[in-house]
């Protein structure tokens, strides 16, 4: 049977609840016990999970409803709860004087709003008949809101976000449990380096995921913004995502841009690839649920998985990093001189299909691709090694083609390979890396060349692969770490993207400052992260009473 009783008065966020109805479910005699605020919509749960008591008819949304399961009919359970819950909430009080000395709290929204008066975000985890208001209270303050609260209509979500887009502002969610900005892990947030990819989701957990694995590839982000699941339906139109993508096209330090979602409707993702595509940034771009018929459009790379698009974006990072430093040479032509054979060859298949051309077939003299002034050749080919060693022993042969560059001021990426391990020239790396300076300095000061190297081998190879990678940096080399990467950046030198946006960056990408609306512990982590934080300690107006709070307001 369910025995049951009401706390007036005594407004508590839903995780404290949660926390306090495990915890009371132990006692002894207990089946289960719930533990909510007396809102429409918790009573409406009540009922429909079986913990329904008509004494809760009279409970508001500030008051505490607990429902106890029980096969006991002796009432005297009720009081060993009652002192339970009071123990309990005690513990909750004496805690949080306890971790949040320095945290500042309000009992208002303009007492919050004066204690904090460069806010910029507002967090909103309250209950989701609620949260609405709050939220068009911020925005009208010039805040942007994050609303982790759920149970928001989609009428009320598409008004917030137009009236966000009109002000120049962002509303992530309803029902948005992540996000990361400027430093500041809002509510569920993981703690990653800071790198140069941006992520964008419409799923929580999507995105915690994409920056595990990112970080994972040895990478970082930048800021990871949310959207909430509906964001990308038709009845909502994506209008907080077209924001999220114009805020990390105007930011300096996010290269590449990484867009999750769930399933959308199919004129919001058309609406949402075409301006991913015009802003020019390197896009990974993940819709669940998809099989991608073209795996990359122009600066658009299209992904099925969570973990192929972390590896891709990765990859675009760490490209996009090396492009920064390499001499530009938009419009230049690229060179390959290979000692592998099959190295070779990927790299001509992996040229050709970025810029659109056929590789060699005939592959005379080691050709593997001659098009359009681009050239891949094998000199490891039967060519080049009648009469003399392969080149992976005597480089002389490339060495010699190497030094040819220097008044072909027609090249302007250079691609090589450097293979170590037993057999293999001992010194290779070194060799080379001469050769490199030399032709740096014969080439002329107005047609520099970017060279770019990937090493096959291993650290435990007699030349030591790490030693290697060294040599050839040293040397000017960019070394990557595979042939994707390798040719991903050649063509990023030859045809650098010239992002069509805005300098101005958006003021959350440069620090935030938030008002915390409902889970405490959300401004226990803001404040431990030393980012500006005032908790609100939110309640519903004349304790939930729609008619005496509209009263009041008319009051104001």
């Amino acid at each position: 049977m369910v025995h049951a009783f009401i706390k007036k008065g005594s407004f508590q966020d839903s995780v404290s609840l949660m926390l306090i109805s495990r915890k009371l479910s132990e006692s002894p005699n207990v089946s289960e016990i719930s533990v909510m605020m007396g809102t429409p919509a918790n009573k409406s749960l009540l009922e429909a999970t079986g913990f329904w008591h008509s004494s809760f008819d009279e409970a508001t949304p500030n008051d505490i409803c607990v429902a106890i399961k029980t096969e006991s009919e002796d009432s005297a359970i009720v009081d060993e709860i009652v002192i339970a819950l009071e123990g309990s909430l005690k513990e909750i009080a004496q805690g949080q004087q306890q971790k949040g000395k320095k945290l500042q709290r309000a009992r208002s929204w303009r007492m919050a709003k004066s204690k904090l008066p460069d806010a910029n975000i507002v967090l909103i985890s309250i209950a989701g008949e609620f949260a609405a208001e709050l939220a068009n209270q911020a925005l009208d303050d010039g805040c942007n809101v994050m609303m982790f609260s759920d149970n928001v209509t989609p009428e009320d979500e598409r008004n917030l976000k137009i009236k966000a887009s009109k002000l120049g502002l962002i509303v992530m969610g309803p029902d948005c449990g992540t996000a990361y900005l400027a430093g500041a892990p809002l509510a569920f947030s993981n703690v990653a380096p800071q790198g140069n990819i941006g992520i964008i989701g419409a799923s929580g957990t999507g995105i915690q995921e994409l920056i595990s694995q990112i970080t994972l590839a040895g990478q970082g982000i930048t800021h990871a913004i949310g959207l909430g699941g509906r964001d990308l339906t038709a009845e909502i139109g994506g209008i907080s995502a077209m924001t999220a993508i114009d805020l990390l096209a105007t930011d300096s330090n996010s290269d590449v841009i990484a867009f999750v979602s769930k399933p959308p409707a199919k004129e919001i993702r058309a609406n949402v690839i075409e301006k991913l595509r015009a802003q020019g940034k390197p896009v990974v771009a993940l819709f669940l649920g998809t099989i991608p018929e073209v795996r990359q459009d122009g600066n658009l790379y299209f992904t099925e998985t969570l973990d192929e698009t972390a590896r891709i974006a990765a990859m675009l990072g760490r490209v996009q990093a090396a492009a920064k430093i390499q001499p530009q040479g938009r419009g230049k032509k690229i060179a390959g001189l290979y000692a592998g054979g099959t190295l070779a060859a990927e790299c001509a298949m992996l040229l050709a299909t970025k810029l659109g051309l056929q590789t060699d077939a005939a592959h005379y003299q080691g050709m593997m691709l001659n098009e359009g002034g681009h050239k891949i050749i094998d000199l490891g080919d039967d060519f080049y090694t009648q009469g003399k060693p392969h080149p992976m022993i005597d480089p002389s042969t490339r060495n010699q083609q190497i030094a040819s560059l220097a008044q072909k001021t027609e090249i302007g990426v250079l691609l090589l390979d450097v293979v170590i391990g037993y057999g293999a020239q001992i010194d290779s790396a070194q060799t080379l890396a001469k050769e490199i300076i030399s032709l740096k300095e014969k080439r002329p000061t107005n047609a520099p060349i970017a060279v770019i190297a990937t090493v096959t081998g291993t650290e435990q190879d007699p030349q030591v692969r790490s030693a290697q990678i060294t040599y050839l940096e040293e040397a000017g080399i960019a070394v990557m770490n595979s042939l994707p990467e390798a040719v991903t950046l050649a063509c990023a030198v030859i045809s650098p993207s010239i992002p069509a946006f805005p300098q101005q960056e958006h003021e959350i990408l440069q620090s935030v400052s938030v008002i915390n609306a409902g889970v405490r512990s959300f401004a226990d982590d803001l404040q431990a992260n030393e980012i500006p934080v005032v908790h609100y300690q939110w309640a519903p107006i004349a304790g939930g009473n729609q008619k005496l709070a509209n009263i009041l307001k008319k009051l104001k």
